[in-house]
């Protein structure tokens, strides 16, 4: 069966259409970037030496193929050719672009950057061009070799339509435009330079002038005198002016003399410098922020639609819970007479009708004792003729106790009416969920932020599934695709197949990987462990940031104090689902238990937030080291006693009575719940709408991960190491530590880099092969064995 498997996928991969791609080698980038940077030299003197040659050269033009005729212009015949065909017949002087523009491309080859930014020099290159030549040929109409034969005629054409006024209007908006887009040009921007140039002329004037740096500040220059504690530091900043020790005019307007031990005593040897950097850093930011705002990471999607309520059904509720008078009052009646039989007195009774059970809550005469009536479970049910009957003795924050009774007509909440509720539409939370129901018909919302982990189990089919897709279905109708990224363990392969149509808004996966939705047991492992690797990567974002969890850290860059340059960005938050978690226990165990323990202990402050469900809650698959990083847990219905307590550490889930009824506990009370059915069209109208919406390019990537079995089947090429191998080795011998984190900090690279300098390193015999968490041993002892070992490989 294995084996026919295999064949049907290797079948589907060959049938797959290859994707053709073009790349060169790091030998040819060099060869390519070094023939453009001479082409881009050759082409600058050649424009140089056209303006002074042009007329001696006019009759060479066409004698290119005649080897004895000879040109001024330095590069002979090809400069005078080239220089009359851009300078004459193109653009004229603005031609001085093209060399600008080869020769950067040129470096980018050379020195092996990412091409991506080179689209944009080239365009807004162009577009220069063209502005340089039709201004050219506008401002300097009686010189045609300043703006090239393009320029005089495209002025020329304007000109038979728009007249020289309309020309004119047309360059300034197009460099008005050029200003805008390149150079951030907004008329605060331009005004504050001129502010700050003539703060700056002011500055330099004033320190020159020695004679004011021991006088007393004067009454207008008062406000300007303000010296501030450095603000990194962890105090209180204070804010001091010397304003008070400043003796106000009297009426007469006279001037009043400071005696000189009052100057004596005022202090003003105060080290500014650091003070200076932390203001001119938040003078920046706040400049920034003036400018254009403060970063909006949702502003690639900018025209992104949230679902509409209209996608929900109703499933027939009209929102009220319709009251069966009868089946309360007989319930009623049981309820005292099979405690009276029992000789338990009741005081008061009182019923809170919800859409699938109602609460009784009575209170007992004095001096009966609260175990009594809970040993009654059994009694009550039967008298009542009940599915099953939880007691809740007594209830927190009462003084009663709780008899929860099924309803003969039980209400089906909606997705619809939870979301459309004010609690959910105002709710002011980071991750808001709505999971359904109260008893007494409220919406219960909850934030994933704060629990910071969730815990689902319950028998089959008892509403795990609906009630994982009610979670996402809440965080897809209240989050942007910038600010959150799903990640979805599916083993089932079938329960969360539906959400692949918004794998591009909202979803994040491997690098490597084809599908988002994880379904293979290895992929989910790799996972996880990339996922740790993100943990430890915003760690230390925040610890370079100063700050103390994500919603801060988002904060600070949004108010642009972080530099983007510095590797800071928006950090999404990240919601990891696993559909089937016994499932993996099962086949992978402490391969996934270790990282998901590790996540739900230190994840909670850098926005990754885990959802586990399973159908098993046993004590091998619910351990104590998950349960104790899960205080958030929700209880379907089970089969037993000790699957409740394994759950929640309390009876009663084994009462419960299916189709969605759960019950919830954050740590302290356990709430019952009906969870807010939300069927597979619906799912299916929401990814749909989703997912017809412009998307980002690819999904949300996680760090790559290199597994166990990497490194070794590499070859030892060494033509095809990286360009920074021998620092890499270097760095490795020299601390005797073999971990691609320590390459990373050392050089500064990225951490994909890293792992591949890391397997280069283990195919020369530098590091021994992968360890798991250990980091690798290191073969080589000391620099001179390195040495060795590198020149004799050069051999």
């Amino acid at each position: 069966m294995a084996k026919k498997r295999t064949k049907s996928k290797t079948k589907k991969t060959t049938d797959a259409p290859k994707k053709v791609s073009f790349k060169l080698s790091k030998q040819n980038k060099i060869i390519f970037g070094s023939l453009l940077i001479v082409l881009s030299i050759a082409l600058f003197f050649s424009f140089m030496s056209f303006y002074f040659t042009w007329q001696e050269d006019q009759s060479m033009l066409s004698q290119f193929a005649d080897r004895n005729a000879q040109a001024r212009n330095l590069l002979n015949k090809f400069g005078a050719n080239v220089s009359h065909f851009f300078m004459y017949k193109g653009f004229g002087l603005a031609s001085f672009v093209f060399p600008f523009l080869l020769a950067i491309t040129g470096l980018y080859l050379f020195l092996g950057l990412e091409l991506k930014g080179l689209i944009s020099k080239w365009i807004w290159g162009l577009v220069g061009v063209i502005w340089g030549s039709i201004a050219l040929g506008f401002f300097a109409a009686d010189f045609p070799l300043l703006g090239g034969l393009v320029g005089y005629e495209m002025n020329d054409f304007l000109q038979d339509y728009t007249g020289k006024i309309g020309v004119f209007l047309i360059l300034i908006f197009i460099l008005m435009v050029i200003l805008v887009r390149l150079f951030n040009f907004t008329p605060e921007g331009f005004a504050n330079f001129f502010r700050r140039q003539k703060r700056q002329i002011t500055s330099e004037l004033n320190d020159g002038d020695t004679s004011n740096t021991t006088a007393a500040p004067s009454v207008d220059d008062e406000d300007d005198i303000v010296l501030t504690t450095e603000e990194t530091a962890p105090e209180k900043i204070d804010t001091y002016t010397h304003k008070k020790d400043i003796p106000p005019l009297d009426e007469a307007g006279l001037d009043v003399n400071i005696p000189e031990e009052e100057e004596s005593d005022i202090d003003l040897k105060v080290e500014t410098t650091p003070v200076e950097e932390e203001e001119e850093t938040d003078a920046k930011a706040a400049k920034l922020v003036e400018d254009f705002g403060e970063f909006d990471p949702k502003l690639e999607l900018g025209n992104y639609k949230f679902p509409q309520l209209d996608l929900l059904d109703a499933h027939g509720a009209s929102g009220g819970i319709t009251i069966n008078q009868e089946e309360l009052e007989e319930n009623k009646n049981r309820i005292v007479s099979t405690l009276k039989n029992y000789k338990i007195g009741i005081a008061q009774i009182k019923a809170t009708i919800g859409p699938t059970v109602t609460l009784y809550e009575i209170v007992p005469e004095a001096g009966i004792r609260i175990s009594k009536i809970k040993n009654l479970e059994d009694d009550i049910a039967l008298s009542l003729a009940a599915l099953g009957i939880r007691i809740i003795a007594p209830i927190p924050g009462k003084g009663t106790v709780g008899i929860e009774v099924p309803n003969k007509n039980a209400t089906v909440v909606s997705m619809r009416s939870v979301i459309a509720s004010n609690k959910f539409q105002k709710a002011e939370m980071e991750l808001p969920i709505a999971f359904g129901k109260t008893i007494s018909n409220e919406t219960f919302v909850v934030d994933l932020a704060k629990m910071p982990h969730l815990l689902m189990a319950g028998a089959t089919g008892q509403g795990k599934s609906v009630g994982l897709n009610a979670v996402i279905t809440s965080l897809l109708y209240k989050k942007h695709p910038a600010e959150v990224k799903f990640i979805f363990v599916d083993p089932k392969k079938v329960e969360l197949t539906l959400y692949n149509k918004i794998e591009r808004h909202f979803l994040a996966k491997l690098p490597d990987s084809d599908e988002a939705i994880i379904t293979d047991n290895t992929k989910v492992i790799n996972t996880l462990n990339s996922l740790c690797i993100e943990m430890d990567n915003r760690y230390e974002l925040l610890k370079t940031a100063m700050v103390r969890n994500i919603k801060e850290y988002n904060a600070k860059f949004k108010a642009r104090k972080l530099n983007p340059n510095d590797g800071h960005k928006f950090l999404p938050y990240i919601v990891l689902v696993i559909d089937e978690f016994a499932d993996l226990i099962m086949t992978a165990g402490k391969e996934v238990e270790t990282p998901i323990a590790r996540l739900a202990q230190l994840a909670r402050a850098i926005g990754i937030h885990l959802i586990i469900a399973t159908q098993r809650p046993s004590v091998n698959v619910i351990t104590g080291i998950i349960k104790a990083n899960f205080p958030a847990r929700i209880a379907f219905r089970v089969t037993s006693k000790i699957d409740s307590r394994t759950i929640l550490d309390a009876q009663g889930a084994d009462q419960l009575i299916g189709r969605g009824d759960m019950l919830y506990t954050q740590g302290n009370d356990v709430t019952r719940l009906q969870c807010a059915f939300v069927d597979t069209p619906e799912v299916a109208k929401i990814t749909d709408y989703i997912g017809s919406q412009r998307a980002y390019p690819e999904a949300h990537l996680l760090p790559e991960y290199v597994g166990e079995e990497s490194g070794t089947s590499l070859d030892n090429d060494i033509e095809d190491r990286d360009a920074m191998f021998r620092e890499a080795a270097e760095v490795i011998v020299t601390a005797q530590q073999g971990s691609a984190s320590l390459i990373q900090r050392k050089l500064k690279l990225g951490y994909n880099r890293a792992g591949r300098i890391i397997d280069q390193l283990e195919a020369a015999g530098i590091v021994g092969p992968f360890e798991g968490s250990k980091a690798r041993q290191v073969l080589v002892p000391d620099m001179y064995s390195l040495e060795q070992l590198l020149e004799n490989e050069a051999k």
